[in-house]
């Protein structure tokens, strides 16, 4: 192959790749959400295992953690391929969308009474590592803190998990040093309760 056949290829390729790309760097925010809100809830609240309910999130909050995604400071296949190619203004733009879902909602009517000791063995973990400090007292969270009530039960425990066998850190040390000095025991506790706080 000769250098201009070469170059005519590569040039041919290019324009190829580049025509599939138009249609997506000229798609609405909306259009870019879409997948976003098939997976992590239309309104602000999943349905899928393990996958997290966005709604009610901190912009500050959601903005780290597309950051951190981008960067694959934090690794999640799909959250880090999602994100790979997003701008800073990207990143603004997705986070203060996604601020504004409404928080996540329970069933109604709710489809069993909470287990009393389980909340009230909860309750006490919270008071002790302090939890309703930084996440705030109704655990709604704040600024670059991110909300926990009614969160996917799940995905809170699942979380937990991850922090106290440290596969997922924080911007500090603070819910490595949490995580670490509770139970298996105390993690379902905890995402037992904060996942029905209302």
């Amino acid at each position: 192959m000769t250098r201009t056949t070469k170059w005519l290829s590569l040039t041919a390729a290019a324009a190829f790749i580049c025509s599939g790309v138009e249609p997506l760097l000229a798609a609405t925010l909306a259009e870019r959400l879409a997948p976003c809100l098939a997976c992590h809830g239309e309104h602000g609240q999943s349905e899928n295992v393990e996958v997290p309910s966005l709604g009610g999130q901190p912009a500050p909050y959601l903005l780290n953690q597309l950051y951190v995604f981008r960067e694959r400071q934090r690794l999640a296949p799909i959250m880090n391929e999602m994100t790979k190619d997003f701008t800073d203004d990207d990143l603004r733009a997705f986070s203060a969308a996604i601020a504004k879902l409404p928080p996540p909602q329970p069933p109604q009517p709710p489809a069993e009474a909470p287990d009393a000791a389980r909340m009230q063995r909860a309750q006490a973990l919270i008071e002790q590592h302090r939890c309703n400090f930084c996440h705030d007292l109704n655990l709604a969270g704040r600024d670059s803190i991110p909300r926990l009530a009614d969160q996917r039960e799940d995905y809170l425990a699942k979380t937990l998990h991850d922090y106290k066998s440290k596969t997922r850190t924080g911007y500090d040390l603070a819910m490595l040093e949490v995580a670490a000095a509770v139970s298996d025991a105390d993690i379902l506790d905890l995402a037992y309760y904060i996942a029905r706080l209302r």
